[in-house]
């Protein structure tokens, strides 16, 4: 079959609409007839070529759509179904097993080397294969070929474009709190960045109780909407020392400090803003594959003080992903607040608006 996608031909984009050749589900594959995906900062990361991604590629790992078919063996859902799409994983490996499917001991070659585990993709074009199976997915075209692992089965009257993006940032920055760290009711909560990520991470804390909640963001306007989504202070990190600015509201220091930014100078302050048994969650995707964080050793010994990197928030997506729907349903995860919508063919748009502060989470839909 053919549909219409968003091709990378070269790395950094643009982002070209082409007519491809998508193929039929293999087994325990299932193709989707995309109508909204989640444009996500890790999109973007490997569209620059950094892990090796080869071209033409297309990519994409947000998708929401309908069951157009099933291959072998898939029992979950049946042609017609309204399904979100996330990560892939293996259910093998002993990660899987203990519910924790975010670190699959396959995960880098199950996600991000953009073709199937024997070698083959499933999109052409002109009979020449097209990079694919980004996220298990490749979301950013008409028809996209996800597994049954990472298809989630939602109610008939689920609003596509603002679920999409639960996938994987939503997920990311909400499951951080609830999950990767245990928030707790009355736990202080500092959230480094307030964009999609650093905002999902803001409810999430609202949704465990968690306060003082304190977003650390350069933008006013990101910094208004965080207080609006439950933040109770906002710091402009231009304005002064961010780490005093944070032990003025809790001078013992904060029990958690999620980063979503990957900016480094903000990043290494965060060992300074903690308190006792106090601990990092580290989120963002620095400039560097090299980014260290240097932690003092003798300070962090005396505080008991944990760092931790978190990956799809620690999601088991098949019970979080209802969870956050459920939320969402509740008005306690109100995502249509930092949501813009954009057609397929305008995703370079999309894409230049996130980078000039024009828009927080874009959701591309498609006819």
């Amino acid at each position: 079959m053919q549909t219409q996608a968003a091709v990378l031909n070269q790395a950094n984009g643009p982002f070209e609409i082409e007519n491809i050749d998508v193929g039929e589900p293999q087994a325990g594959e299932i193709r989707v007839a995309i109508k909204a995906v989640g444009i996500c900062h890790t999109d973007l990361v490997i569209a620059s070529g950094a892990l090796g991604l080869q071209f033409p590629a297309v990519l994409g790992h947000e998708g929401a759509g309908f069951v157009d078919a099933v291959g072998p063996g898939v029992t979950s859902v049946k042609p017609g179904d309204k399904v979100l799409l996330t990560f892939n994983s293996c259910g093998q490996c002993r990660h899987c097993h203990d519910d924790h499917p975010a670190y699959c001991q396959s995960f880098m070659p199950l996600n991000m080397v953009c073709v199937r585990t024997d070698g083959s993709t499933r999109l052409h074009r002109d009979e020449t294969p097209v990079a694919d199976n980004f996220f298990g997915q490749s979301s950013f075209a008409g028809l996209a070929i996800a597994n049954e692992r990472n298809v989630l089965k939602i109610a008939d009257d689920a609003d596509l474009a603002a679920l999409a993006p639960l996938g994987c940032g939503i997920q990311t920055g909400a499951g951080a709190v609830l999950r990767s760290l245990n928030g707790k009711a009355g736990e202080s909560l500092v959230v480094l960045g307030g964009g999609a990520v650093g905002l999902s991470a803001v409810m999430g804390g609202a949704i465990a109780g968690c306060g003082p909640i304190i977003v650390i963001e350069p933008q006013e306007a990101r910094r208004a909407l965080a207080l609006e989504l439950g933040a109770t202070h906002a710091i402009d990190p231009g304005a002064g020392d961010p780490v005093q600015a944070v032990r003025a509201i809790v001078p013992d220091g904060a029990d958690m400090v999620v980063d979503t930014s990957g900016y480094l100078p903000i990043v290494e302050s965060a060992v300074n803003m903690v308190g006792n048994l106090g601990r990092i969650g580290l989120i963002g995707v620095p400039g560097s594959l090299d980014a260290v964080l240097p932690v003092p050793i003798m300070q962090w010994l005396t505080i008991g003080g944990t760092v931790r990197g978190i990956v799809e928030g620690d999601s088991d997506p098949k019970v979080f992903l209802p969870e956050l729907i459920a939320h969402h349903a509740a008005g306690r995860l109100p995502l249509e607040k930092f949501i813009k919508t954009y057609r397929l063919d305008e995703i370079n748009q999309a894409i230049d608006d996130a980078h000039h502060g024009k828009c927080i989470k874009a959701v591309l839909l498609i006819d």
